[in-house]
């Protein structure tokens, strides 16, 4: 006989307010006390800082979440159809690897990956805003590191046949980044320098 399924609350671990959770939700943010938490391996809650960068000053922006990962990308063998060729020289400094933390497709993500390495943006945090559907977990934003790693390679003129790469990453930090409605689409509305 299988254990019935039980539904329990989310509540705040500072406050024991009620969680706004949605289905496949994995952080929030306390509406009472703005204490930043997350769902953890074990369905436990976890405190986490959640950061929000500096915006511009625009009437309506909307805020999505991704994961900011520090450090550095060891390329151990990288080998093309066409011979050896050397691994990007990006590789030889620390990187910020910025992913979303929304549903997406991973080739979507590694798409916003290596757009912001090929753009470094310099995040600043700011005042606080709305954080909405955080769907991907810091476990997640790790593998999708390794993906945007090899997809950058893979970018490259050469025709990539294999790569190994080690990746020496700190821990995943939650950050929403401002986007404003442009045209058909939305641009990143970050505050000016």
């Amino acid at each position: 006989m299988t254990a019935p399924v039980e539904l329990v609350p989310l509540e705040c671990l500072r406050c024991r307010t009620r969680l706004p959770a949605e289905e496949g939700e994995l952080a929030w943010i306390c509406a009472s006390c703005g204490q930043g938490q997350r769902l953890g391996d074990d369905a436990s809650l976890i405190e986490i800082e959640i950061r929000f960068a500096d915006g511009s000053p625009e009437a309506s922006v909307r805020w999505l979440p991704f994961w900011v990962l520090h450090g550095n990308v060891r390329i151990q063998e990288r080998l093309s159809y066409g011979g050896t060729q050397s691994p990007d020289p990006r590789w030889e400094a620390p990187q910020e690897f910025i992913l979303p933390a929304f549903e997406t497709t991973p080739e979507v993500a590694a798409k916003w990956g290596t757009r912001f390495l090929r753009e470094p943006i310099g995040l600043r945090a700011g005042s606080p805003g709305t954080l909405s559907g955080v769907t991907v977990s810091p476990e997640e934003a790790l593998a999708l590191a390794e993906f945007v790693v090899l997809s950058f390679e893979a970018d490259r003129r050469d025709k990539l046949k294999s790569l190994r790469a080690v990746l020496d990453l700190g821990p995943p930090e939650l950050w929403c980044l401002p986007f404003a409605a442009s045209g058909s689409g939305s641009r990143l509305a970050l505050a000016k320098a």
